[in-house]
């Protein structure tokens, strides 16, 4: 099957939900009385990695958010514990 021309690659980019889960890793950081700098050491990740996560200047990779909830010793479930609304296109 050949493909048109006028296709675009389309990224997928949910401000809400990265909203949320900014809030949520700032809270457990937080909690756990960790700075971004000491998170982004012990999970050797780079500061401007975390500072872009809590910022959401950056749609983190599921392999990024491991490594995080690895150092913070939490279950994943812990870090997505929020509400996402739902998308009511219609």
């Amino acid at each position: 099957m050949k493909r048109k021309d006028n296709l675009s690659r389309i990224f997928t980019f949910d401000e809400e939900g990265l909203k949320l889960l900014a809030k949520r890793l700032k809270e457990i950081r937080a909690e756990k009385g960790i700075s971004q700098e000491e998170l982004a050491y012990r999970s050797e990740l780079t500061l401007s990695q975390i500072a872009r996560i809590e910022t959401i200047k950056t749609n983190p990779t599921i392999s990024t958010l491991f490594k995080i909830i690895r150092t913070l010793e939490i279950s994943p479930s812990e870090l997505f514990n929020f509400e996402l609304p739902t998308n009511n296109k219609e």
